[in-house]
């Protein structure tokens, strides 16, 4: 009960936080818009393409579309947390009887509301603006998979920026990271267009079973092996995220 009252806490601080700046929730939300917008229609003439997977160009891009905006949004989740340490606000929250595990999760579900509501907006536009076809259980499903994934990358980047204490050395990181973990994971193109060897690549990348499974749930096809594989991988790297997290809080706090 004492650990929900601190996790409770530490996410009213970030979230009012995250309100009184709501700019950024909608500038996180635009780069995936303009995908969206100038990228989309170059996919609706490849539909048929030998190895194209089954939906339409939107049901394939839109779904790659949530899991880069899970991913970007929660990785660099960190530098707030660089700039809380270097202005004292970690070290002070340390000396209160707050659990460590709370001041991590605390910011995790921050960061997974924020994801949920971008997600649902891009998902809105897609539908309304650029006909996605999609049944709104797969489409609330999808959110949901892509929120516990960005949760993941979260505590992910709240460990790694704790232990690395510097911009000049996360953000690196962070890019050197993400850029192959994304392109390998299919989420502009399909990974079934690429060559042999790249798709052999590609299957050893988590997120390209991630993804996978969103594009099996935005078809209806939700008894599917994508879904129950992506969704297994998803909750395996929230697992790993938060324990994770949780082990550089409880040493950085000793």
């Amino acid at each position: 009960m004492r650990f929900m009252t601190d996790t409770w806490l530490v996410f009213s601080r970030a979230m009012r936080l995250s309100l009184r700046n709501p700019v950024w929730v909608i500038l996180g939300l635009m780069q995936p818009i303009l995908y969206l917008t100038l990228f989309g229609p170059l996919l609706e003439p490849v539909v048929n393409a030998p190895g194209f997977p089954p939906g339409t160009a939107w049901q394939v891009f839109v779904p790659g579309l949530l899991v880069q905006l899970a991913v970007f949004g929660a990785a660099f989740a960190g530098f707030g947390l660089i700039a809380e340490w270097r202005a004292g606000v970690v070290e002070r929250m340390r000396v209160t009887p707050a659990g460590r595990g709370a001041l991590l999760l605390g910011r995790v579900l921050r960061d997974v509301v924020v994801i949920v509501v971008q997600g649902a907006m891009l998902s809105v536009v897609a539908v309304v603006f650029f006909g996605l076809e999609a049944p709104i259980g797969s489409l609330i499903a999808g959110v949901a998979v892509v929120a516990l994934l960005g949760g993941a990358f979260s505590a992910l980047s709240y460990g790694a920026a704790l232990k690395l204490k510097s911009e000049d050395s996360f953000a690196p990181v962070i890019n050197g990271l993400l850029l192959p973990v994304l392109l390998l994971s299919g989420i502009l193109l399909p990974m079934a267009l690429a060559p042999g060897w790249l798709q052999t690549v590609a299957d050893i990348n988590p997120l390209t079973h991630v993804v996978d499974g969103v594009r099996a749930m935005y078809i209806d096809d939700l008894s599917s092996n994508e879904v129950w594989i992506g969704t297994a991988v998803t909750l395996g790297l929230l697992l790993v995220g938060v324990l994770y997290g949780s082990w550089v809080f409880r040493k950085e706090s000793a």
